[in-house]
């Protein structure tokens, strides 16, 4: 039971006992209310039929007042609590998961595709809240009432009271199993499809002039359209499961109401009508057989969203496998060396490879079939060139120190005391995609070293060819950048991210795709001072190696390596 994935998962959602206790209670009390009120109301219509002395009704009719008004009040209470309790739970879990991918193992995280973590941090989790709201809240108090039910129904007819209890279970327990088990594959599909089409949607969004250039965002659209498709397929059958699952109610109410109605007329042939000739079976009055026939009405109403429920702990159940196998994945591997902060080496370095292959376990090694050997020294620049998707990207996480090599060895020496240096440590990795934060423009420079000055920052961003756009800005580096990247261009988007790379001290450099979305022009003159043919970005005592797809004509002496295998030139 314990390594059932969402009772794994709801230890991320940190519920407070007193929290849930208050929803569940409040939510059995509006039941309750239901049930009562069905109850009373059938006996206070069949003894007003007797034309009793009003004084005679009048405690029922108050009752009713206040059962009808309670049953409402809370339900609406019920409701207020377990969406504070759930929004509360998802707003934990989303954290939590964030600090383990933060505090985990990078070599992890930084392989995730976007598509899957925007899915997974939230769909899924909205998923894994829902079980609360429509699955084990409504479970919880259906069971009682469905309970308190049958106990009062035992009351009036031992016989009726075991045929609605044999209902209530196959509306309230089989049919929600069996609709759960035979809708496991249909939500399985569905997440996957989703999943696909969100990862589809987003590298049509965010790299729409690339896919033009390329001639593929025909391809990415349909390959997104295809997965809406697979999932609409995979929505609709698992509602038609729903529906024929949903139909056990209204039968099982049916079979319930036809045996209370042959009991009742068995029963209304006997004279007694006291309460213990109920009890024993000798007799009914008019008014229990009200309460015989209408009961069952109310009883039903808390076990029909069961079914709704049970396919509910299913989808949360297979998002919350999702979502922890993300948990998962991130402590895998991850010692304290990883969750720790890196302080930056000082000093130069010498990186050196030996056959050295990389890859990611779900994908095909890379690099030369015997192995790359580079020797980078303090002022060596490399560009790495090949088409997408060869592993130029994951050569620089190698490189980093966030992949382990998948075959030879990865050396980082201090160039003073030969001593070694940790990978993490020497070198910084700045990636395609790094993020923009919805912050000021000195605080998102700050993020690659807390302690820069102004100074420093005017003199990066006018390094990288922004020195007008931030005299344009209206407060200069105050100016909050609202919505991060949305707030500039392609272009200056790419030259922030190299500016924080200026502004890192790391005496290595890694940059991915550093001159996307620059005009030709501009992207080869930025190439060519980055490999160090023309005014030389980074100076002479840092290494620099550059993923790119085009190289200039002339790099002065940068290496060249072809990640899809050539050896380097």
């Amino acid at each position: 039971m314990r390594d059932d994935p969402l009772i794994r998962a709801l230890g991320l959602l940190g519920l407070r006992r007193g929290a849930v206790a208050k929803a569940l209670l409040l939510g059995v009390g509006g039941a309750l209310s239901a049930l009562g009120l069905a109850a009373l109301s059938a006996w206070l219509i069949t003894r007003a039929w007797q034309q009793p002395p009003v004084l005679y009704l009048s405690v029922a009719i108050t009752a009713v007042r206040a059962l009808g008004i309670s049953r409402g009040l809370l339900r609406y209470l019920e409701r207020l609590a377990t969406h504070d309790l759930a929004l509360r739970a998802m707003s934990t879990a989303r954290e939590r998961l964030y600090r383990a991918l933060a505090t985990g193992n990078p070599a992890y995280s930084v392989t995730l595709r976007r598509g899957e973590l925007l899915t997974r941090t939230g769909d899924d989790i909205d998923e894994i809240g829902n079980a609360l709201i429509r699955g084990l809240i409504p479970i919880g108090v259906g069971a009682t009432t469905a309970l308190a039910a049958v106990v009062v129904m035992a009351l009036v007819s031992i016989p009726a009271a075991s045929v609605l209890a044999v209902a209530l279970i196959v509306s309230g327990g089989v049919a929600p199993w069996l609709a759960a088990r035979g809708a496991a594959r249909t939500i399985h599909d569905g997440a996957q499809a989703g999943a696909e089409s969100a990862e589809a949607t987003t590298t049509a969004l965010w790299h729409a002039a690339e896919l033009t250039v390329a001639r593929r965002r025909a391809q990415i659209l349909a390959a997104a359209a295809d997965a809406d498709r697979r999932h609409l397929e995979a929505t609709d059958r698992g509602r038609r499961m729903e529906a024929a699952a949903a139909a056990a109610t209204p039968l099982s109410m049916g079979v319930s109401l036809l045996a209370a109605c042959v009991i009742a007329i068995i029963l209304a042939s006997q004279v007694s009508g006291s309460l213990a000739g109920i009890a024993s079976g000798e007799g009914l009055t008019p008014m229990i057989l009200g309460v015989l026939i209408l009961l069952p009405l109310s009883a039903f109403e808390s076990t029909a969203p069961l079914t709704e429920a049970g396919l509910q702990l299913e989808k949360s159940r297979q998002s919350a496998a999702r979502v922890m196998a993300l948990v998962d994945g991130a402590r895998e591997g991850a010692d304290d060396a990883d969750t720790a902060d890196v302080p930056v080496h000082p000093g130069a370095v010498e990186v050196t490879t030996s056959g050295l292959r990389w890859g990611r376990a779900d994908r095909a090694l890379a690099g030369p079939a015997d192995g790359l050997d580079l020797d980078l020294r303090p002022g060596s620049r490399l560009a790495v060139v090949g088409p997408s998707g060869v592993g130029k990207s994951t050569l620089l996480l190698t490189l980093a120190g966030l992949l382990p090599p998948v075959a030879g060895e990865v050396r980082c020496v201090d160039v003073s005391t030969r001593a070694e240096v940790g990978l993490r440590a020497a070198a910084c990795y700045f990636a395609e995609e790094a993020h923009i934060f919805s912050t000021s423009v000195r605080e998102n420079l700050r993020v690659a070293r807390g302690d820069v000055t102004d100074e420093e920052i005017g003199e990066a961003l006018r390094t990288v060819g922004l020195d007008g756009w931030l005299a344009r800005l209206p407060e200069g580096l105050d100016t909050t950048l609202f919505g991060g990247a949305e707030a500039v261009s392609g272009g200056e988007r790419r030259r922030l991210l190299l500016a924080r790379a200026l502004l890192h001290r790391a005496p290595v450099v890694l940059l991915d795709e550093p001159t996307e979305h620059l005009s030709a022009d501009d992207a080869d003159h930025l190439l060519r001072r980055l490999l160090g043919a023309e005014d030389d970005l980074f100076g002479p005592d840092r290494i620099v190696v550059v993923v790119t797809h085009q190289v200039p004509a002339e790099v002065g002496h940068a290496k060249v390596v072809e990640a899809a295998g050539a050896a380097a030139r």
